[in-house]
């Protein structure tokens, strides 16, 4: 009478914490409504499995278990709490599988003691102990596993629900296993050996996926203190043009003197050259906003150089939403890139880039197209440059656009090489 009382709070504490092992890994606030509605659950299901022992016996109570209790769990945790249904089903056969710890505990102590009350007991124990170091250990490592990808969450639960087939299929709706069947003791094993392998590679693509990613993340990094590099220098020359204009009472000091001598051409000479130093430092002033004229004002030098016909149509306010360094970044970069692919047409006629932004609805909208001989390759929208160091830019601007929540497209058209962006 004892021991069937013993056994009977034993499955009571073994469906509590089920439900509590479940119940941590789905992730459910910790919150006072929620403590009650997981405390109601927890009656139901006792009251339920209390009348099915009753009136069904134990045997058939443990194999109607999974309806029981189960998929009743896993429907609660779907439907009302809106967890993923992949979640909901790995938080249970996870859960099913911690329970076989206090059961080993439980089996050794008995049979250490050869007592079947022993085993009930230590199992009752080891629930309380497997719960405590479950929740303190255990649970976050399985849970960022779990919510990092459906990938990962199915594999994770690839072990459990193997074991969760095989316990019932060869305990309890069969005895294969106590029987010593050859197949249901090498199954186990096999299976996780096979797991194991599978999930040392998948870790080992994921692994690489997140050394790219911070690579990438460090190219990135790199690039926009590039930018900010190379708007200090623009502004620098800024600065210098401003000073350069500060000093025009000594120019004019210097031509008063070569004038009351009659050097008329060293005068002209001397006008020449602080025409060219002024011209030099000096931004064209395309729109209100004086960070996209630095920028174009320097790349239209450069574009001058490599004999390459820019055509500039510019209309921004002074204030736009993206900051100094990303417009320098963003502007830099697809600049560079159309330069460099027009350095590449040997047809110094055929040399076009133009550049096109304006501003509609708070919105940014860059249009620039550059003349091309040679189509890139593209990989999920954006162009593949196979020269090492190279690529890099165009994820850059990509990133910023995406950061202010626009949309942008690279594309070929024509012979030309064309990237839009509105954000």
């Amino acid at each position: 009478m004892i021991e069937t009382v013993i056994g009977l709070v034993r499955f009571g504490f073994s469906l509590v914490f089920g439900v509590m092992v479940s119940v941590l890994l789905a992730g459910i606030e910790s919150t006072r409504k929620n403590r009650f509605i997981i405390a109601s659950i927890c009656l139901f299901f006792l009251f339920i499995q209390l009348i099915s022992w009753w009136t069904l016996g134990l045997d058939l109570t443990s194999k109607l278990y999974p309806i029981i209790v189960h998929v009743p769990m896993i429907m609660i945790l779907s439907l009302y709490y809106k967890f993923p249904w992949h979640i909901s089903v790995i938080s249970i056969l996870t859960a099913y599988l911690c329970c076989q710890v206090p059961r080993w505990i439980g089996f050794l102590a008995g049979a250490a003691l050869r007592s079947k009350i022993a085993d009930h007991i230590f199992y009752i124990v080891a629930v309380f102990v497997s719960f405590y170091l479950f929740k303190r250990y255990v649970v976050s490592s399985i849970r960022q596993l779990m919510l990092k990808s459906p990938k990962s969450c199915l594999l994770l639960g690839g072990v459990p629900l193997f074991y969760y087939i095989f316990d019932y299929v060869t305990t309890i709706y069969t005895d294969v296993l106590y029987s010593g069947a050859r197949w249901a003791v090498q199954f186990m094993p096999s299976t996780i050996s096979v797991f194991y392998f599978i999930f040392v590679i998948l870790y080992y693509i994921e692994t690489e996926k997140q050394a790219n990613y911070q690579r990438e993340r460090g190219m990135l990094d790199i690039q926009l203190r590039q930018a900010q590099t190379e708007l200090e220098s623009l502004r620098k020359i800024q600065e210098n043009a401003a000073a350069y204009r500060h000093d025009m009472r000594h120019h004019f000091a210097l031509i008063q003197g070569l004038t009351s001598k009659g050097l008329i051409n060293e005068i002209s000479h001397y006008l020449k050259t602080v025409q060219s130093d002024i011209d030099a430092i000096t931004p064209v002033r395309y729109c209100e906003n004086e960070t996209v004229n630095l920028i174009i004002s320097s790349f239209a030098t450069k574009s001058e150089q490599e004999k390459i016909t820019f055509t500039i149509d510019v209309k921004l306010p002074d204030l736009l939403t993206f900051s100094d360094t990303e417009l320098c970044s963003l502007l830099s970069n697809a600049l560079e890139n159309a330069i460099h692919s027009c350095r590449k047409i040997s047809n110094i006629n055929k040399r076009y880039i133009n550049l096109r932004m304006y501003s509609k609805n708070n919105k940014l909208c860059i249009d620039i197209r550059n003349s091309c001989e040679t189509e890139p390759t593209f990989h999920q929208g954006l162009p593949v440059s196979k020269e090492k160091g190279h690529g890099y830019g165009t994820k850059s601007m990509a990133h910023i656009v995406e950061k202010h929540g626009g949309v942008f497209q690279f594309m070929v058209k024509d012979g030309w090489f064309i990237f839009q962006a509105t954000a």
